[in-house]
């Protein structure tokens, strides 16, 4: 199966955005050698999460899964929960009416803390699932 997978990277705390591109590109270099994804992977940086669901797309029809990557660490206001909520939501809708896969890997913590633990394997996860569903949409 050969599809072409974007993602989209939120670059606002380098170091945790950093460490979910490596475990997503390392997942799909794996996942190549088995011939899943070998149409070619895009990365797209963007200033922050609630950029990723916009740049996802005006990219829709160019590409057959995508990867959501970045970082919403909760403050003092009520900020975390407006833009965690409206970036999942339209996520989601974005998925459900193109019928395409759209891996979220973005994490939302209490505390960076929390957020370069969670760093670790969180864009692995979303490159699975990914992976995974356009394995079983396109037998």
């Amino acid at each position: 199966m050969k599809k072409k997978i974007l993602i989209v990277l939120a670059d606002y705390y380098p170091d945790i955005s950093s460490n979910l591109l490596d475990n997503a590109l390392k997942y799909l270099q794996e996942e190549q050698d088995l011939n899943i994804i070998n149409k070619g992977v895009v990365v797209i940086e963007v200033p922050g999460v609630f950029e990723i669901p916009v740049t996802i797309a005006t990219r829709i029809k160019q590409y057959d899964g995508f990867i959501a990557l970045g970082c919403v660490i909760k403050g003092q206001t009520p900020h975390f929960d407006f833009i965690s909520k409206a970036t999942t939501d339209a996520i989601m809708k974005l998925s459900i009416e193109h019928k395409k896969p759209i891996g979220n890997g973005i994490i939302t913590c209490l505390n960076k803390k929390q957020a370069i633990v969670r760093s670790k394997t969180k864009g692995q996860e979303a490159a699975r699932a990914v992976s995974e569903v356009l394995e079983k949409l396109y037998r």
